[in-house]
C-alpha cells in the first residue's frame, strides 16, 4: 500500500530525499509519519506531519537537520547533514486509526521499507 524509495548510501554529512507513494491508497485525510529501525535497535519514529500539513513533529535526534513534507499526494523526509548513527531502515506509515493528528498511535498502514546508511 506504501512504497517507500530514496534510500541509499551516503558519506556523513550528505543528503538524501525519501519519497513515500500509495498504491492503491490515497495518503489524503492521515496524518503521515516515517520510522526508523537500526539493527538490534527499537522502532524510533523520527518525523510526522499532520493530515492538514499545518503541524509536524521530530525527534530530538533529528531536529533541525530532517523536514517532512506532504506535495502531490506524496510524502517525503528531506535528510540533510546526515550522521552515521542515521543509519537505519526507514518506513513509511499512516495513521488509519484516528488519523488526522499526529498524537498517539494509530499507524496502520506501513512500507516494506528503504534503506539509508551512512559511513565514510
Amino acid at each position: 500500500q506504501l512504497v517507500e524509495s530514496g534510500g541509499g548510501s551516503v558519506q556523513p554529512g550528505g543528503s538524501l530525499r525519501l519519497s513515500c507513494t500509495p498504491s492503491g491508497f490515497t495518503l489524503e485525510g492521515y496524518a503521515m509519519a516515517w520510522f526508523r529501525q537500526a539493527p538490534g535497535k527499537e522502532r524510533e519514529r523520527v518525523s510526522c506531519i499532520s493530515a492538514s500539513g499545518l503541524s509536524t513533529d521530530y525527534a530530538a535526534s533529528v531536529g533541525g537537520r530532517f523536514t517532512v513534507s506532504r506535495e502531490n499526494r506524496n510524502l517525503y523526509l528531506q535528510m540533510n547533514n546526515l550522521k552515521p548513527e542515521d543509519t537505519a531502515v526507514y518506513y513509511c506509515a499512516a495513521k488509519t486509526i484516528g488519523g488526522t493528528s499526529c498524537s498517539g498511535q494509530g499507524f496502520g498502514a506501513w512500507g516494506q521499507g528503504t534503506q539509508v546508511t551512512v559511513s565514510s
